[in-house]
């Protein structure tokens, strides 16, 4: 039942997520040095278990904290605002892998020549052929959450809503599914992680892009889940909105990433 608020702010109560969330996340770097250096891979699971356990626990909390009054109008505009720096930090984590791809393609450098232009060899991928076919059904499933989207914002039945997140997340799944077949066709015709720029910038942008994608899918199932439980209304939707704009953000950065990387990169 929601209480009675006599101000517009959420007085949070003590908990103890951020000091668990903090020790999963130091088990985890410190894990990762150590399976680098053949000692143990646990301490890393370990640690992420305890991330991912951290993340479901205080989410929900947040999800409870919405039902019983505590998200007043200034509060979901703080969460607005929180959620925009979120997606401005991963333009800017995506820029990183542009600005390297763009670097070393127009102007690549090699000890030896000194200042001398290096043509650099470039491996071709047909981006006419499964990157097209990735990139429509990205573009589908951004269309099919906005329509989901549509309809909550402006009283639709809720089973537009369901429709909606269940389409956007079947691609979403499909994209994921077809960007490993590419990763496996790529692997068997000679590429390799790491061996040069043009295979290390490839593989670190769309490898973590196909991150993204599998994270929003993850985001957007919550929200499937959530809409069929009735949690959603038109005026208070945040987290359904904060998955929408993650994956236009995913769509968005997929469109620089296929012109670039496949189109003129190629």
């Amino acid at each position: 039942m929601a209480h009675a608020k006599n101000h517009d702010y959420h007085i949070l109560n003590p908990s103890i997520w951020p000091f668990l969330g903090a020790l999963g996340a130091f088990a985890m770097l410190f894990g990762a040095v150590l399976w680098m250096h053949d000692v143990t891979p646990w301490l890393f699971w370990g640690g992420l278990v305890a991330v991912l356990y951290v993340m479901f626990a205080w989410w929900s909390e947040v999800v409870t904290e919405s039902h019983v009054g505590d998200h007043t109008p200034v509060v979901r505009i703080g969460l607005r605002y929180g959620f925009i720096l979120f997606i401005m930090s991963e333009v800017m984590f995506f820029s990183a892998w542009f600005w390297s791809f763009f670097k070393h393609v127009m102007y690549p450098m090699e000890e030896y020549v000194g200042t001398e232009y290096v043509a650099p060899y470039i491996y071709p991928v047909n981006a006419m052929e499964l990157p097209l076919i990735n990139t429509l059904i990205l573009l589908l499933s951004g269309c099919a959450v906005t329509w989901a989207h549509h309809a909550l914002v402006h009283g639709g039945n809720r089973k537009d809503i369901i429709n909606g997140l269940a389409i956007g997340i079947a691609l979403g799944v499909l994209f994921t599914a077809f960007q490993a077949y590419e990763y496996y066709h790529l692997l068997h015709e000679g590429w390799a992680f790491g061996e040069d720029e043009f295979y290390s910038n490839f593989f670190m942008a769309t490898g973590f892009h196909g991150f993204h994608v599998i994270i929003g899918t993850i985001f957007l199932t919550v929200c499937l889940f959530r809409a069929m439980a009735g949690h959603f209304t038109a005026e208070r939707h945040i987290g359904f909105e904060a998955a929408a704009w993650y994956w236009h953000f995913v769509d968005v950065v997929w469109l620089f990433l296929f012109f670039a990387v496949y189109l003129w990169g190629i």
